[in-house]
């Protein structure tokens, strides 16, 4: 009868996600993702923020390819994380500030549009150190929800993923036009140095397992390149060169703390190389358009999507999104951000290493 009563608790801990004794199944068996980031990952945070900050309540024609309606992404679509958790079998994670009951058990996503890894970068968007005590508090939730003991392995075995730090290579930029190398340098190590902290604080917290989308080539964004009309067709390249200084400096450090603390893992995606590629090349990955947004107004069609910020200024939107990288001035569409997400989820060593995302779920 035992061998029987034993046969009966596997097949309902099939069907209903429960161990022999009652509790959830094991961590192991289910995949938790932590989002940190900027407008690139932000799924609609910035909507539960004063109104005046980036974002916010989008407008059409945001949104229209896959929900059919705005919901704070910036894109016309899916954004690079909602793939990774679809890839993840999880469920696509709504914004953290929205008000509704969740499972903290799936993970979360902190990003915000216009944050930055530095507290003065776009004030009145969630910065990292703000993202950061926003995840604390999620900690404490899953510490009385499922104890010390199962809440510490869910957070060893959870993958953070992040892109941030462009925004306030943007804001240096604007303020510091001609700024000198050594001053460059100078900021990148502040920026690597804050970033640095919070990493070593979700360390602390019991985090291992770290995914950085790189800083993209911020000089080939049609905004930046709409500020100069004397660049034609190029990109503009001091953005370009501090993103180049920031990915160097973002490399070295996550090397440096894989040795310095027990258990760190961690994968880089080459954004910078793999959209620029996209940018030069459209039509080796099936796009028509790799220089201007599908929606917006001016030169490259770099401002003013969905309006601007009153939502009164004039702008055109193309008929087929899939068929351009960039959605608006500054963010990419949705098939390019499917592309980008198979990279950072299964990519080889080309773009993706050491290990992909894929990989870092799968390592014990």
């Amino acid at each position: 009868m035992a061998d029987l009563g034993h046969l009966f608790c596997v097949l309902v801990s099939l069907l209903h996600s429960v161990s022999c004794n009652g509790q959830p199944k094991a961590q192991g068996e289910h995949k938790t993702l932590f989002v940190f980031g900027d407008s690139l990952f932000d799924p609609g945070n910035n909507q539960y923020l004063n109104d005046s900050v980036e974002g916010g309540a989008l407008p059409w024609p945001y949104g229209e390819t896959y929900f059919g309606h705005s919901t704070g992404r910036l894109s016309d679509g899916r954004l690079v994380p909602d793939f990774v958790a679809q890839f993840a079998k999880l469920p696509i994670l709504p914004p953290y500030l929205q008000p509704i009951t969740r499972r903290f058990t799936d993970g979360a996503n902190f990003a915000s549009a216009g944050g930055g890894v530095l507290v003065q970068t776009h004030p009145g968007t969630i910065s990292l150190p703000m993202q950061l005590s926003y995840f604390k508090s999620v900690v404490k939730s899953l510490r009385q929800k499922l104890g010390d003991v199962e809440a510490k392995k869910l957070l060893m075995k959870a993958v953070y993923l992040f892109s941030i730090g462009g925004n306030d290579y943007f804001s240096f930029y604007t303020q510091y036009p001609n700024a000198t190398q050594p001053y460059r340098r100078q900021y990148v190590g502040m920026v690597i140095g804050n970033l640095t902290s919070v990493l070593e604080e979700i360390h602390g917290l019991g985090g291992r397992k770290i995914a950085f989308q790189n800083a993209g080539p911020l000089g080939c964004l049609p905004a930046m390149k709409a500020r100069d009309p004397q660049l034609g067709s190029e990109c503009a390249e001091e953005p370009s060169a501090l993103a180049r200084l920031h990915n160097r400096a973002l490399a070295n450090v996550l090397k440096k703390l894989e040795n310095k603390l027990p258990g760190f893992k961690y994968s880089i995606f080459d954004y910078y190389s793999a959209l620029g590629d996209r940018v030069q090349n459209p039509s080796k990955y099936g796009f028509k358009n790799g220089k201007a947004a599908c929606c917006g107004s001016g030169a490259y069609k770099g401002q003013n999507c969905g309006g601007g910020r009153n939502g009164t200024e004039p702008f055109e939107s193309c008929s087929n999104p899939n068929e351009y990288v960039w959605f608006d001035g500054g963010h990419t569409t949705e098939r390019a951000n499917r592309q980008l997400a198979e990279l950072i989820w299964s990519g080889g060593p080309r773009f993706t290493g050491p290990y992909n995302v894929k990989q870092l779920f799968e390592h014990p």
